[in-house]
């Protein structure tokens, strides 16, 4: 078990990129996010006839190469903005469905590495894309996957297990999972607007993201610079309901709890949160309630990408950490897209506006089916 509050051993996030459906790398993100962008747009990556939604956030121009699975396309295009990764980091990964294309492609009779659709197929592919001793271990913990991975890499480092640690997180927007959340009745007509009094569901979205973390002693010698600290985590599981969250937002009370806990640190000490905000009835309401547990009567700024880049699902907690290390470096918190008649609760927290960040810290959080909660404290980074 790593130390806990003050003695808690630093661990610096060096280096970071996304790629989403505003952009291939996370300064086209940030930019088209601060404007209020949105890359949701009518889905030409397969038929959508049928189905009552047409809509979802994809990476433009996003195409299987030969008969490999879409996912390593957009893994090719994340790597391109991130590096050096020493030999000897640790890797974890973090997808739901990998490249569940291909068994839709097996169905059709047409040509598809089968093997692409195992989760344990994206550790192996980012080992040796990326030239690691480490061969790696998924997580897949549902749309909190890629959060729970980073709370597992930084655990790794505080305990002394390593000195370094890339976490690569990947999901695509298939017809097998459109088709399976609008069974579900989760997916929205029109473009997702979390927290917003209106909204009637999530837009699912492309999304990629790759998190370089180090011990400050490792990342001193090996003159890195501190993108942001990772200063606590925490995770729950509420078991309340197979898809639907404890609607009084008792677990991820619980996962904020904990993450406080570890950075030794309490709520008034948080200056914004990125919310996992995915646009449905249930998971926002709960969001709202749970938050105004912790922060209580503050009107502290609240904000979800979703609006922006669609529900990544197992990829949207590391890429929303990586913007959240953005918003930290300068000062900003982003609007949320689609937000504009705010749901009971929700008023003074939510804007469509951006707003200033007035501190060094922030609290980035996700939930998932099967009521996981996981929460992450980030600190603004320093030079060294």
């Amino acid at each position: 078990m790593e130390s806990r509050g003050t003695e808690i051993k630093k661990i610096w996030i060096v280096d970071a990129n996304a790629v989403t459906a505003l952009g291939q790398n996370l300064g086209d993100t940030w930019e088209g996010l601060v404007k209020g962008a949105t890359g949701i747009r009518e889905i030409d990556r397969f038929c959508p006839q049928g189905y009552y939604s047409r809509l979802a956030a994809c990476v433009e121009g996003l195409k299987p190469t030969g008969d490999r699975s879409l996912i390593h396309s957009l893994v090719e295009i994340l790597f391109k903005g991130i590096g050096p990764v020493p030999s000897d980091a640790v890797l974890v990964t973090a997808t739901t469905k990998m490249g569940i294309d291909n068994l839709e492609r097996l169905r059709r009779k047409e040509a598809a590495r089968g093997g692409d659709v195992l989760l344990s197929c994206l550790p192996e592919m980012v080992s040796q894309k990326l030239g690691l001793k480490d061969t790696g271990t998924n997580v897949s913990a549902s749309c909190a996957s890629s959060t729970i991975a980073i709370t597992q890499g930084a655990s790794l480092i505080a305990s002394g297990l390593a000195e370094a640690v890339i976490v690569c997180c990947a999901d695509v927007v298939t017809e097998f999972t459109f088709s399976g959340f609008c069974a579900l009745k989760v997916v929205s007509a029109f473009p997702a607007r979390p927290f917003d009094r209106s909204r009637s569901g999530l837009t699912l979205g492309d999304g990629a993201a790759a998190l370089l973390m180090m011990s400050e002693e490792r990342a001193v010698r090996d003159a890195r610079s501190c993108i942001a600290v990772v200063r606590g985590w925490g995770a729950s599981n509420d078991a309340f309901h197979i898809t639907s969250p404890a609607q009084n937002g008792e677990g991820l009370v619980m996962a904020i709890g904990q993450a406080l806990a570890r950075a030794g640190l309490k709520q008034e000490d948080i200056f914004a949160v990125s919310a996992h905000g995915t646009g449905t009835t249930y998971n926002d309401l709960m969001e709202i309630k749970a938050l105004r547990r912790v922060f209580g009567g503050r009107d502290i700024p609240v904000y979800s990408v979703k609006g922006s880049i669609g529900h990544t699902t197992g990829a949207a907690g590391g890429i929303e950490v990586a913007l959240a290390a953005k918003a930290l470096s300068v000062r900003m918190v982003p609007p949320t897209t689609g937000f504009k008649d705010p749901e009971e609760g929700a008023e003074g927290l939510v804007s469509a506006q951006t707003a200033p960040l007035a501190g060094d810290l922030c609290l980035t959080s996700n939930s998932g089916f099967g009521g996981i909660n996981a929460a992450i404290v980030l600190e603004r980074g320093k030079s060294i």
